[in-house]
């Protein structure tokens, strides 16, 4: 038996310690509130009301927040790695900067403490089944070392590289699956121009070669647009991550740059006799805003920035899409 620590046992947390208590482990998970106590009180895991509460005695500990904001709160803000013991893995599942974990790295190395970071891809079915993919960074041993534990509700277990490697590639994941819904916009758009209805055509798409995830997605959802708003919080707040990362790091995103601009196009408010809003079910003669792929990237769809550790959200997605 291993004594894991959760901290946001939410929509995505929640399942995870389910999954670690049947595969026999110790959870303990962190409830800041009397109500998320209470609420976390029918699961399989001792509650704990501090978070170094969850670090103390810990083999590891799953951080599975909602923004990287709240990753460096709870982990360098707070005495979380005060509180683990020497030898202990602190795992990072939320999406956000590799430089965040970098730096929760660099705190930890002094006490003995090593970190990879293994954000998600997938949702809360894929967490309940043992499913959902991981995009793991960190040295070869502590991979190693965890890898059976994150098989409890992992799989594949993917090991891109050294420590924020998995942030990287979850970061490009996130940036194609965003230009995919975009590009479905303009291909629903061109749909009604040549006059097949929306659905109808997306349904149909989903049996040929044009088949993805995000098309999956928008089909459940009934619509490019709904989709992309429903979609539009996590991959609001990781796109703009994507977009500073890349620019530190001297990234292109390329022709991801306009499919990125469509997506956000898709979620903008539709106004009657707006020239300039994607184009009505029907309409095949309505002008479309079109953007110069080299023109700077703008702000995404909105973020969960600006939330504290006190307010933290659970780590989600929207159907298993992330």
């Amino acid at each position: 038996m291993t004594r894991i620590g959760v901290i946001g046992a939410g929509r995505m947390g929640r399942p995870m310690v389910r999954r670690l208590a049947e595969a026999g482990h110790e959870v303990r998970v962190l409830g800041r509130s009397a109500e998320a106590r209470d609420a976390l009180g029918r699961e399989p895991a001792r509650v704990v009301s501090e978070t170094e509460d969850v670090g103390e005695g810990a083999d590891a500990v799953l951080i599975c927040v909602h923004t990287d904001d709240q990753v460096r709160e709870v982990c360098l803000d707070s005495r979380l790695l005060a509180a683990m013991p020497s030898g202990a893995v602190l795992v990072v599942h939320t999406t956000g900067s590799p430089h965040t974990v970098e730096a929760i790295a660099a705190r930890g190395a002094s006490r003995g403490i090593e970190v990879i970071d293994a954000p998600v891809s997938g949702g809360p079915p894929d967490v309940e089944a043992g499913r959902v993919t991981l995009f793991v960074g960190g040295a070869d041993d502590t991979v190693t070392r965890v890898r059976p534990l994150l098989r409890s509700y992992g799989d594949p277990v993917l090991h891109i590289g050294p420590l924020g490697s998995g942030q990287r590639a979850k970061l490009v994941n996130n940036a194609v699956f965003a230009a995919q819904i975009g590009l479905l916009s303009h291909a629903a758009r061109l749909g009604r121009q040549l006059g097949v209805d929306e659905t109808v055509l997306l349904t149909a798409l989903t049996h040929g070669s044009a088949a993805s995830r995000a098309l999956a997605g928008v089909v459940r959802r009934g619509s490019v647009t709904e989709f992309a708003r429903a979609t539009a919080e996590f991959l609001g707040k990781d796109l703009d991550v994507v977009r500073t990362v890349a620019g530190e790091l001297g990234g292109v995103l390329g022709v991801l740059a306009p499919a990125l601009d469509a997506l956000s196009e898709a979620t903008a408010p539709t106004h009657a006799g707006d020239a300039t809003a994607p184009t009505s079910a029907g309409d095949a003669t309505a002008p479309t805003r079109r953007r110069d792929a080299t023109a700077p990237t703008p702000a995404g769809p909105p973020t969960g920035a600006g939330r504290t550790a006190t307010q933290t959200r659970e780590k989600g997605t929207t159907n298993g899409t992330s």
